[in-house]
């Protein structure tokens, strides 16, 4: 087994960008020839460590894919969190003109616009493969626009860190009482369903939750899943790894432009930038499919991670909360209410083909 390390990660990510950008339909992923204009330099703040496996490297790629399909005509670097701006105010630097573009999660914003976490994930809610479907061809990115107008920014699918795991958590979780005044680090809607048991959901950055997690003010900890988490080193001093994650059964990463600097851009490079977002998005999903293989056989052989799966009265009593929380948070405002109808409408007409397809198969296959 190879050494599993950020650098074989990030290289990885590499390599997959430079086979993405020499393969593929003649034009669809190579540089147009261009006449030689002056090149725009726009900066990208994000809200991850540099280069994280996952969602770090999607920035990184973003910038890459659009500097490479622009024939240098527009250059971005890429600044990690803390760098510019620290990783909770990303929305604000782009929309005020910090910077031109940014790298984030949508439940981020859920204290300036409450229907912002379903850009992201929803308890008990979409898969990847369905978010991908409401957002891409079932008038999610319509609403999506709609909602972010008002901050000075348009935002795209910027990658997918898939199907989340439910945590890392310092002690064994026998019953739904063991997670009363627990102290975790839990986002969005999950972090408000996680209220609803008796738990104390925390804000805290990527890159501040390790220190967290030893200092003990955190008792446990959500982040994504095996390959990302492996390269902030939960498992150090969190070592029972929980699932299913029903609190974060999708990842998407957005990214997300300053209206003012869209308004520059002529209509090839916006249609860069759109299809650089788009080639991310499917890119990265297969990619933390991969380091997700890879980083939970190490943590098991080499770290000694004890996975479990959390209770059936836990997942019993998250279930039910999510109902309520989703109700909760559609009368905070209009903008919450119509989003949150049109995400359940779309979830439940869907869930129906996923039973007959995607579980059907999964069963069958496992026997």
């Amino acid at each position: 087994m190879r050494k599993f390390t950020r650098r074989n990660l990030a290289r990885g990510g590499a390599l997959g960008l430079a086979s993405g950008l020499a393969s593929g339909p003649a034009g669809a992923l190579a540089a147009p020839a261009l006449a030689q204009e002056q090149k725009l330099r726009w900066r990208m703040v994000t809200s991850w460590p540099k280069r994280l496996p996952g969602p770090g490297m999607s920035a990184e790629r973003i910038a890459q894919r659009i500097a490479a399909l622009s024939g240098g005509r527009l250059e971005i670097s890429v600044s990690a969190a803390g760098e510019i701006v620290p990783a909770f105010e990303v929305l604000d630097a782009v929309g005020s003109g910090v910077a031109e573009m940014g790298h984030s999660a949508a439940f981020y914003w859920q204290g300036k616009e409450p229907a912002a976490s379903f850009f992201t994930t929803v308890p008990f809610g979409l898969t990847p493969n369905e978010h991908v479907a409401w957002i891409g061809a079932g008038g999610g990115q319509a609403l999506w626009d709609e909602i972010y107008a008002p901050f000075g920014v348009k935002p795209f699918m910027g990658g997918n860190t898939g199907v989340c795991m439910g945590g890392w958590f310092r002690h064994e979780i026998k019953s739904l009482g063991d997670v009363h005044g627990l102290k975790i680090r839990a986002l969005g809607l999950g972090g408000e369903v996680y209220r609803e048991l008796g738990a104390l959901p925390q804000t805290t950055a990527p890159s501040e939750i390790l220190v967290a997690l030893q200092s003990g003010v955190l008792d446990a900890a959500e982040f994504v899943g095996p390959g990302s988490d492996i390269a902030l080193g939960l498992y150090r001093f969190a070592p029972f790894y929980y699932g299913p994650g029903f609190n974060k059964p999708n990842g998407t990463g957005e990214c997300i432009v300053s209206l003012k600097a869209w308004q520059t851009l002529d209509a090839e490079l916006k249609a860069i930038v759109t299809d650089a977002c788009a080639a991310e998005a499917s890119f990265a999903l297969a990619e933390m499919e991969r380091l997700n293989i890879e980083a939970l056989s190490v943590l098991k052989a080499r770290d000694r991670v004890q996975l479990r799966a959390f209770p059936a009265d836990l997942i019993a009593a998250a279930r039910a909360q999510s109902s309520d929380v989703l109700s909760e948070l559609a009368g905070k405002s209009a903008n919450a209410h119509k989003v949150r109808d049109a995400y359940v409408a779309f979830r439940d007409k869907i869930s129906a083909w996923s039973r007959i397809s995607l579980q059907a198969i999964l069963e069958a296959r496992q026997g």
